[in-house]
């Protein structure tokens, strides 16, 4: 590991000050991908602006269905939260199975969507929920947020403050975990919204990162069951094919994985 400076932040703008004093400099959050690669020297920051101690970060709030979750509330606390666990059940069981209980402790949900991993979670719930990504500069939509894989449309020393929802109607995420790591190596959130509307996200199958899959979308909008699917061919040629699953199983996991997450909004 290379030399770096540590900071310890007060506030967001204490944060925001800090990063943008020093041009190398990376937040701190949970650290879970950060702290090893900087170990493996990949990566190697001038300066680590620690985040874990900024109370504007933290917390879970649900307030007539819309609900705000900070930055640096960690996966553990994602949860077990009761009130998240009444208004978006799928988001609480996503985060229950992240990792390990190491992993869940320390990782953010901030931290998580900031470095948008493709076998990441987080960016399939958000972007289901179509939820909005608060900045200390802006907000952003989940569609708009999550670029491509491992970018996002976050600005040099822009920090991600929170994110926020309105509660679906009915919710679900189910996932093909990789056995060592627990990661996704196909995951899909399925939300359905009070308008009628239905959003499919997928994460860890592909190539680019997380996506909808309209297809999907469009047979629950008309007929919310996980038979809605039986017929649905899902294209693979934008799939990722590594050591763990070719294209094509991915495609066959993804119809699998969503018939699974819609059985689980009940």
């Amino acid at each position: 590991m290379y030399a770096t400076n540590y900071h310890r932040a007060s506030s967001v703008e204490d944060a925001v000050k800090l990063a943008s004093s020093n041009d190398e400099a990376k937040y701190l959050s949970g650290g879970q991908t950060l702290l090893p690669t900087m170990k493996q020297r990949l990566a190697a920051p001038s300066d680590l602006v620690d985040l874990r101690h900024v109370d504007a970060l933290k917390g879970i709030s649900v307030d007539g269905g819309k609900v705000r979750i900070g930055a640096a509330t960690t996966h553990a606390e994602v949860a077990r939260s009761a009130e998240l666990a009444s208004a978006c059940p799928g988001l609480s069981h996503l985060a229950s199975h992240i990792g390990d209980p190491h992993v869940r402790h320390m990782g953010t949900i901030g931290g998580s969507i900031a470095n948008n991993d493709p076998a990441a979670d987080y960016p399939a719930g958000l972007m289901a929920l179509g939820a909005t990504i608060v900045t200390n500069n802006r907000s952003l939509s989940a569609d708009e947020f999550f670029t491509g894989m491992f970018e996002t449309a976050l600005e040099d020393g822009e920090l991600v403050v929170a994110v926020e929802f309105q509660a679906p109607e009915k919710c679900g995420y189910s996932k093909f975990p990789n056995p060592a790591s627990r990661y996704a190596m196909t995951g899909v959130f399925v939300a359905k919204h009070g308008d009628g509307s239905v959003r499919v996200a997928v994460t860890g199958a592909g190539s680019d990162g997380v996506f909808r899959h309209e297809g999907m979308e469009q047979a629950l909008a008309s007929n919310f069951s996980a038979g809605a699917l039986d017929g649905l061919t899902v294209d693979d040629s934008d799939l990722m094919s590594d050591i763990h699953a070719s294209a094509a199983y991915r495609a066959n996991l993804i119809k699998v994985m969503a018939k699974r997450a819609v059985a689980a909004c009940g």
